[in-house]
């Protein structure tokens, strides 16, 4: 396997054995920074921002979201996503109808326009996500969500990522 250095704001991350260098969670944001890089340039060519892109991937999963799981779902606070949700409407990529159940709750759908863009840049993603994992030794890739899935169960389910304080005698 050839080991790939990428530098991240011309910080060589593999090779700073500092706390930053070792530190999960900015290994975890480095890396999906370098390796959504070349991916990102893809959706902007497209004429969209990133955070259009995960509302159009969230939908092309879901059609007709609640506003809030929207939110959850693409990692866009509520307000912010409800900016972005009136840009894309107005691009003609999703439409909002108010719920059939409870007319105060807002859900956002794709239009045609809509879908098949999404359904193109979802394809364009596996094959992105494909490049990068055909890189990585055999399991590794499916090792690292396994792991990734089990922190997002345990931080999303409201646990904190602080050790319980155990009783100390001090003098």
């Amino acid at each position: 396997m050839n080991t790939i250095v990428k530098k991240e704001h011309g910080i060589d991350v593999a090779g700073n054995s500092g706390f930053v260098g070792e530190y999960l969670l900015y290994l975890l944001a480095a890396a999906s920074d370098v390796a959504s890089a070349d991916f990102h340039a893809q959706v902007r060519e497209r004429g969209l921002k990133v955070p259009e892109w995960r509302i159009l991937a969230c939908l092309s999963d879901t059609d007709g979201q609640m506003v809030t799981r929207l939110s959850q779902l693409s990692l866009i606070e509520q307000s912010h996503l409800t900016k972005i949700v009136d840009q894309m409407a107005v691009k003609g990529l999703v439409k909002r109808r108010s719920d059939d159940r409870d007319r105060r709750r807002v859900r956002v759908y794709l239009t045609e326009s809509g879908r098949v863009l999404g359904l193109e840049l979802v394809e364009a993603a596996r094959a992105h996500e494909h490049a990068i994992v055909k890189q990585m030794r055999p399991g590794e890739a499916a090792l690292l969500k396994q792991a990734l899935k089990h922190i997002h169960a345990l931080y999303g389910a409201g646990l904190s990522a602080l050790p319980e304080e155990t009783e100390t005698t001090s003098r």
